[in-house]
């Protein structure tokens, strides 16, 4: 029994508060012995049940929901009652759940968040508390945390400024560390930092939860941020801390930071570009073509767009490319225009990629200049890949590589349908979400979700495992590489960039073992390493079986 399991034990849970516990209520699955000795009798149905049987009664249940957002209700609030019950749905089918726990559900949630509200998951430390940030968080029940995924809610999804609404996120993010890497949850914390919204039809939500006031400056901001990360490290000491859907030059900032001096991550920057590095392995095995030579234009050049360009940057540097050749391969596009020197708008993250080129705004002219063996589309602007974009990639490559990777559905940059359908079948496709598969010519086309849950929680678990004190590039580049070497020739006949959804836990927990290896090589690691860090790193996965209450 681990040192969480001792909160019952300690506190002697037992009758009605026990079945209130999400993290031992077993509901029907009590056995007789445990209702007699937990004074639990006449609490429950005469029925005793195990796991599978009342995952049947919650699968009839969610067949009985009307919409994907109605079924997220009901999981929630099954993850509120019955925390290994809820694991146990999510872990045995994967595909099916990840999309209503997380993206695309998760958008529309967000977006809803006042008004179904039910009960408080995690915290919210709001800037009304800076100055007793460490005392907010003392809090909280636990202390041998291994991870916070925190947001401000304001770039949430390809839906802006959610304020007090983006909860769901760093709530999601989290359960899908688990879902998919097996990664112990009570060791996990989600938390909004609150402070403020700008976004005014919020402010005007009765229902709305959140600090009713205007977003602070920069330089509030990362005073507060820095309360945070020095209360992080003074109340829940070796935790790492996961930086979820911050604006785009809050994000980069505060990873430049942070990174070398806490254990942290930005999921949007480096987890996007890992995943996408990954989907860009996997392309490459289909041409026999080498990262190394690629020419990528990007449409949008906020965090994600950057991050993506360093993460491919440093993994063309791992092929031997010089950092400066491997920056000139790789060009950006936004709502202004190229990214060239005459810009004035540009930040130092995006200065980097000012290549000397003529103003313009014209993305299709731009892409004819530049010729690019890839198009990685993170702009949110839906369609903005058309017929002339897809039709001009088509004959400047044999194969084009186009990544419409912007969320949620409605943002994609172009569909499956079109990129495969305007190239004529030519195209290596990825999306940002999940889409069905599609039928061209008689061929059937199953595209690809370039999903960061692939990633992310692989990376977590590998640092959870080797307590690393850092969490590095390499590490993610080593992530992405694991994800494309799992992908079969068959997969990627079919249009597949990325291992089956299916088979997803298995696929995180190989990343991991790599990952780990990573950690150790570096010498980042705080345990020692193993003979086998395969047996190893299995044996602590989390698993969704009920566990005897201690008599």
């Amino acid at each position: 029994m681990n040192r969480h399991e001792n909160r019952h034990e300690n506190r002697r849970l037992s009758g009605i508060e026990l079945l209130h516990d999400p993290r031992w209520n077993k509901g029907t699955a009590f056995s007789e012995d445990e209702r007699e000795r937990e004074k639990l009798v006449g609490l429950l149905p005469e029925g005793v049940e195990d796991i599978e049987r009342q995952r049947t009664r919650v699968l009839q249940q969610l067949g009985n929901k009307s919409n994907d957002l109605e079924r997220y209700l009901y999981l929630v609030g099954l993850a509120d009652r019955d925390e290994r019950l809820f694991y146990r749905v999510l872990m045995a089918d994967p595909a099916r759940f990840l999309p209503i726990v997380y993206d695309p559900t998760i958008g529309e949630a967000c977006l809803k968040f006042g008004h179904i509200y039910r009960r408080p998951r995690g915290m919210y430390v709001s800037m009304k508390r800076k100055g007793h940030v460490r005392e907010v968080l003392k809090n909280w029940p636990e202390r041998d945390l291994r991870f916070i995924c925190v947001t401000t809610g304001e770039r949430i999804l390809g839906l802006g400024d959610l304020g007090a609404n983006g909860m769901g996120i760093p709530i999601g993010k989290l359960q899908l560390y688990t879902a998919c890497a097996a990664v112990p949850p009570e060791g996990l914390l989600p938390i909004l930092l609150d402070c403020g919204t700008n976004n005014h039809e919020l402010l005007g939500d009765p229902l709305y939860l959140g600090l009713r006031q205007a977003r602070p400056s920069t330089d509030e901001l990362d005073a507060f941020v820095d309360e945070f990360v020095q209360a992080v490290g003074d109340v829940f000491p070796g935790c790492c801390v996961h930086f979820e859907d911050w604006k785009g030059t809050d994000a980069l900032r505060l990873l430049a930071k942070y990174r070398d001096r806490i254990c942290c991550f930005n999921d949007d920057i480096q987890g996007t570009g890992s995943i996408t590095v990954a989907g860009l392995f996997s392309a490459l095995r289909a041409t026999g073509a080498k990262l190394k030579d690629q020419r990528v234009l990007f449409l949008g050049a906020g965090s994600a767009g950057i991050g993506i360009a360093d993460m491919i940057v440093s993994a063309m540097k791992l092929e031997g490319l010089g950092e400066g050749d491997a920056i000139d391969r790789i060009s950006l596009f936004d709502v202004h225009g190229l990214i060239e020197p005459s810009r004035k708008d540009l930040n130092a993250d995006q200065h980097r990629y000012a290549h000397r080129a003529a103003p313009s705004r014209d993305f299709l002219a731009v892409l004819k200049a530049v010729k690019p063996t890839a198009i990685i589309g993170v702009s949110t602007k839906a369609k903005a890949f058309n017929r002339e974009v897809i039709e001009a990639m088509a004959r400047l490559n044999e194969r084009p590589i186009v990544f419409a990777l912007s969320n949620p559905t409605d943002h994609a940059e172009c569909t499956p349908e079109e990129a495969y359908g305007w190239s004529g079948g030519k195209a290596i496709y990825a999306a940002g979400v999940p889409f069905p598969p599609i039928t061209l010519q008689g061929k059937t086309f199953h595209p690809s979700q370039a999903n960061n849950f692939y990633v992310y929680p692989a990376v977590a678990l590998a640092v959870y495992a080797t307590r690393s004190k850092r969490v590095t590039d390499e590490m993610f580049i080593e992530a992405a590489r694991a994800t494309a070497d799992q992908v079969t020739d068959d997969d990627r006949s079919r249009g597949m960039l990325f291992p089956p959804q299916s088979n997803v836990l298995d696929t995180e927990v190989r990343t991991a073992e790599r990952v780990a290896a990573v950690a150790f090589e570096r010498k980042l690691a705080q345990v020692d390493r193993p003979k086998d860090i395969q047996v190893w790193l299995r044996g602590m996965l989390y698993k969704p079986e009920y566990r005897q209450v201690q008599p």
